[in-house]
Parts: C-alpha cells; sequence; structure tokens
C-alpha cells in the first residue's frame, strides 16, 4: 500500500495519550517488577517462579500440578520441572489423590517454611522501597482500579476464544 493512499490515523486526543501511557507504564512496571524480584530471589538462591510456586503453595495446600499450572499461568511442563527441583530441594512434596491415583496434590514440607518467610520478609522490604512515597490510599486504589482491569482483560480474552471456537461452552 502506498503512503498516498493510506487512510490518515485520526488525531491523538489527550484521552487516547493518556490511555497509551497507561498501557506502556503498566507494561513497563511489570517487567521491571520482574527484573526485580527476580535479582532479589536469585539472593536466596531461588528464582521468581520458584518464589510464585511456594507462595501459592502455601496460600493452597493439595493443590493438583494442572491447577497450580493454571493459577500460575504456565505450561504445565514447565512448571513439572520447577516442582522436581522444588522436590528435589526438600521444599515441596508429591502426595497421591486418595480419589484418583493419577493424580498427585502438591505440599509443602516443613522445609520450606523458613524459606518462605525469608521470601516474605524480603519481598516487603522490596515492596517497601518500591512503592516509597506512594499513599496507602493510593495503593488501594490502583489495586481496585488494576482488579477492574484485570477482570476485563479475562474478558476479552474469554471473549476473544468463544468467537474463535463456536458452539463451545463458556465457562465462568
Amino acid at each position: 500500500m502506498s503512503i498516498a493512499t493510506e487512510k490518515p490515523s485520526p488525531p491523538a486526543t489527550a484521552d487516547r495519550l493518556l490511555r497509551r501511557e497507561f498501557a506502556f507504564l503498566v507494561s513497563d512496571v511489570a517487567r521491571l517488577m520482574r527484573t526485580l524480584t527476580d535479582q532479589k530471589a536469585r539472593e536466596f538462591g531461588a528464582t521468581r517462579a520458584q518464589w510464585a510456586v511456594l507462595v501459592r503453595l502455601e496460600r493452597s495446600q493439595g493443590l493438583s500440578q494442572s491447577d497450580l499450572a493454571a493459577l500460575l499461568d504456565v505450561q504445565p511442563i514447565t512448571l513439572g520441572r520447577l516442582i522436581d527441583k522444588l522436590c528435589r530441594d526438600g521444599l515441596v512434596e508429591r502426595r497421591p489423590d486418595p480419589a484418583d491415583r493419577r493424580i498427585n496434590r502438591l505440599h509443602l514440607t516443613p522445609a520450606a517454611y523458613p524459606v518462605l518467610k525469608d521470601l516474605q520478609e524480603l519481598g516487603a522490604d522490596m515492596m517497601g522501597s518500591v512503592l516509597e512515597g506512594v499513599p496507602l490510599a493510593a495503593i488501594e486504589q490502583i489495586v481496585e482500579q488494576l482488579a477492574i482491569i484485570k477482570h476485563n482483560i479475562k474478558r476479552d480474552l474469554q471473549d476473544a476464544q468463544d468467537e474463535r471456537a463456536p458452539g463451545q461452552a463458556r465457562s465462568s
């Protein structure tokens, strides 16, 4: 397509510029948080992914590997390698599901709790530094608004999936 036949883009309004800046900032903050968390986790010989697994298991002991993979939004094979390492390190154990012998349930071992305590202190220090100068009321508002945005994105992703696969039931 030649330049002469291209449709001119609509003029940039303050609203559009603000929304675009928001998208860039959210992306930048998320990337920088991952980088910082990776650095901090390495101080304890862990990875951000291992940290996430331990925290999720602390909240929900007995998850299946597939349920945990869905919660963490990672591929089951990737999670399997993480769990294998955490099992070798003595932090996680697989226990057979009493109702379905094909499923193993994941549980933290007693050795995981001191590691989690250290990681929680590290996380609290890191977030104290990251959120320095941001009032608590603003943090509460940001959390509420980001939760709405997350919901909207999940809805839009589900809608797009439904459009690609007509006839399949929509999950809530």
